[in-house]
Formats: C-alpha cells, structure tokens, sequence
C-alpha cells in the first residue's frame, strides 16, 4: 500500500534551494576574481599537470578581464550564502535534526558499505534512517566546508583589518590556497550530489522539492485478519 508521508521540512528545502544558485554565483563570481591573479598549477618535476585554468575554459565562459564585476557579485551574495547558512545551521540545531546529520560512530565503515552498494559490488545497503552514512558524512562536511569558505574569504577579503583572523587561517597566501581548494571541493560534492541523485530515484529527488515521499508499506491487518490468526 502506497503512503504519503513528510521527509523534508520547508526550512530544509528552503535553505537547500536557495543554497544551490547563491553558491554559483559565488564559484563564478569568485573565477572572476581569480583569472586577475590564476596563479595555481600541479608541477611535479619540473613539468605541469595541471593548469588552473587553460585559456579556453575562461574564454568558453566569457570571463576574461571582469575583475571589479567579479568583487561586486562576490563581496554582495558572500552575505546572502552565511546568512543562509547560518539560518540552517540554527535551524538543525534548535529542530534536533542535526542527530539525522551528523555523521554517528559507525558512519564511515557504512559509507563504505553504501558506495559499494551504489556501485552494484553489493547486494544490499546497510540500514538507515532519514540519511544513510554517506549522506550524514557529506551534508555535515558540506556545513564545515561552508564554514571555511566563510573564514577563508574574510581573511582575504579585510587581510589588515580581521589580521588575527588572516594569522588563523595561516596567512593570506595560504588562506587564498584554502579558499580556492574550497571552492574545487564545492564542485566535486555537486558532482557526487548529482550522482547521488539519480541513483536514488525521482521519489527522493520530489520529496526535495514538496517535502513528501511516496513510499510502500505493508497493508495493516484488519479484524477478519486476525479471526484467521
């Protein structure tokens, strides 16, 4: 038998979707800022693996030579993503729902279990609740990671003025490296996310969006049930 039931507050969804185009604004914005200054590669020996970025990709996305546009959208919608995440933050915390999310003390051994699942090595997942293990470990990482690009880009952003704060993070240089590191791991969860998304099915992907899940539970036994019993 079929139910409807509740699965994602409004809060949660709320956050969750006015999260997604705030932190695209920031990673574009923020390769705005960078191309000033693209200074990041991988050398090893002497020869380059990695460039970040090659001339095509800013090209590809018209970003050349928009440094002031870039600051102006950063330094703006920066207030827009903390004080979202500050909201949800709060909001799991006073609601309790942060016990659905943060990772528990078997939580990485069953991430493994998940992973293999998702990759067909394994019959069957491990038992779980409202997020499996993988989830609490990525949605409570996501919240750090938040948290950092926060600190980081503050210490950037007012080096003189927030100096303890740029002295925190390791100084400016290495609190630029955080803030850029930061902002690949933001892309590879959304690639993950998007993975993760699909291999759930469209009923988890529209309790995201109404807050409700269509889910089969076995039909409740009925007085004639019983007689038979």
């Amino acid at each position: 038998m079929k139910v409807i039931k509740e699965k994602h507050s409004l809060a949660m969804r709320w956050a969750h979707w006015i999260n997604f185009p705030l932190l695209g604004i920031m990673i574009w914005s923020g390769l705005l800022i960078y191309w000033a200054n693209d200074e990041y590669e991988v050398m090893i020996f002497g020869h380059r693996f990695i460039k970040f970025f090659p001339e095509w990709f800013y090209n590809l996305l018209h970003i050349p030579h928009r440094l002031s546009e870039g600051m102006a959208f950063h330094f703006l919608f920066m207030w827009f993503f903390t004080l979202n995440g500050i909201f949800y933050v709060l909001y799991t915390l006073i609601s309790g729902e942060w016990r659905e999310l943060w990772p528990q003390k078997h939580s990485f051994k069953e991430a493994w279990l998940v992973l293999l699942h998702d990759l067909h090595l394994r019959k069957t997942a491990p038992p779980q609740g409202k997020y499996n293990a993988a989830q609490r470990i990525a949605y409570s990482a996501i919240i750090v990671m938040g948290a950092g690009s926060v600190w980081t880009g503050l210490a950037i952003y007012k080096p003189v003025q927030l100096n303890w704060l740029t002295w925190l993070m390791g100084g400016y240089h290495l609190a630029r490296i955080w803030h850029f590191a930061l902002t690949l791991g933001y892309v590879m969860f959304f690639v993950i996310h998007v993975i993760q998304v699909i291999i759930a099915g469209w009923n988890n992907f529209r309790s995201v969006i109404s807050g409700f899940e269509v889910i089969n539970e076995p039909p409740k036994p009925t007085a004639h049930d019983e007689e038979k019993s």
